[in-house]
């Protein structure tokens, strides 16, 4: 590790009053660091990864979905400024939707939680899913430990809102919230069965527009997880909490502080009944077969064999002459076989 990645560690872990600038300036250096695809600076990431895991696992980790429009950034801002009133630290990981054309993003989170983004007991960092699937981005796990760190205690993830995709969240946080908007119950057949399964609380957001109808999309939702026989804790029925419906209005502030006392009630019966440690252990392993999926991913494009034989058995496959599971077969063997002889 050299003297520059020395130095940005010692500020990230420096969370007196006078540093907190000079943190949260640490903090976005070593995030963009993560995010880099040289491999220069991955190994440079790996060895602070390693150096900062006695400091991380100490946060509430919140995964907050929902469809864009719902107010996903309005409540992640309200809840904000209420828990840093509280005394906590608030760390927000935006995660905006890239164009699979140009591969840009809009990143507008920012600007759109302007009270929160100027607290110096929050940090706000927008990042492009970059084409990752899952409504999130390929490094927001390793950020999430970099924000622990640097002493944040409470991680917010807000993901992309795009429907099926956006399970992946609820495999790095301890909490998954999905918003609703008050007019939801009358197009219930619309919301993704997966989705809901792993909702450990549905918020309708947004009450005070229409509170008769809020009031039916409540009664709607919870009657719909209650078909479902959707459990939170990905499955975990030992915890003994049932998905909860609650309506709120973040813009106008109401039903924040309700909506937290449910998010600590939820934690401390996923404590009591050992869930929570199981929910971080699954997540842990679930990130290890990732990392070593995505390194044989690469490792098969980049094969040579691989890449000279490639574009051939692909146009096989466009014109009709070879099945694709067949083509995949034979790209595996050679992959093997190439291998093999290498090892």
């Amino acid at each position: 590790m050299d003297l520059s990645d020395k130095q940005l560690l010692k500020e990230l872990v420096d969370s007196s009053l006078s540093a907190k600038n000079l943190q949260r300036r640490a903090l976005a250096k070593l995030i963009t660091l993560l995010e880099s695809t040289l491999s220069a600076h991955q190994s440079r990431a790996d060895a602070i990864l390693n150096q900062i895991i006695p400091l991380t696992g100490k946060s509430f980790r919140l995964g907050i979905s929902g469809v864009p429009g719902v107010g996903k950034s309005t409540l992640i801002e309200a809840l904000g400024l209420y828990l840093i009133a509280q005394g906590h630290r608030v760390a927000v990981l935006a995660i905006d939707p890239s164009s699979t054309v140009s591969g840009g993003s809009i990143l507008g989170d920012k600007t759109r939680m302007e009270q929160l983004s100027i607290s110096e007991n929050a940090f706000i960092r927008p990042s492009p899913t970059a084409g990752n699937l899952g409504g999130v981005a390929e490094k927001t796990r390793e950020t999430i430990l970099l924000a622990e760190a640097a002493g944040f205690d409470v991680v917010i993830v807000e993901t992309v809102g795009v429907g099926q995709s956006e399970i992946a969240v609820a495999n790095m946080t301890d909490m998954f919230v999905l918003m609703h908007l008050p007019n939801a119950g009358d197009d219930l057949q619309a919301i993704k069965k997966g989705v809901m399964e792993l909702a450990d609380l549905v918020l309708i957001n947004k009450a005070d527009l229409d509170q008769a109808a809020a009031r039916r999309a409540q009664s709607m939702i919870a009657h719909s997880l209650h078909l479902i026989g959707s459990f939170p804790s990905q499955g975990d029925m030992a915890s003994k909490w049932q998905p909860q419906v609650f309506a709120l209005s973040a813009l106008k502030q109401e039903g924040i502080a309700q909506f937290w006392d449910l998010a600590k009630q939820f934690i401390a019966g996923q404590n009591k009944t050992g869930a929570f440690l199981g929910r971080r252990q699954k997540q842990a392993s679930a990130w290890l077969t990732e990392h070593i999926e995505a390194g044989l991913k690469l490792k098969f494009r980049e094969h040579t064999a691989i890449a000279n034989q490639y574009p051939n058995t692909l146009e096989q496959v466009r014109s009709g002459q070879l099945a694709p599971s067949v083509a995949a077969r034979q790209l595996l063997a050679i992959f093997h076989s190439n291998s093999e002889k290498v090892g």
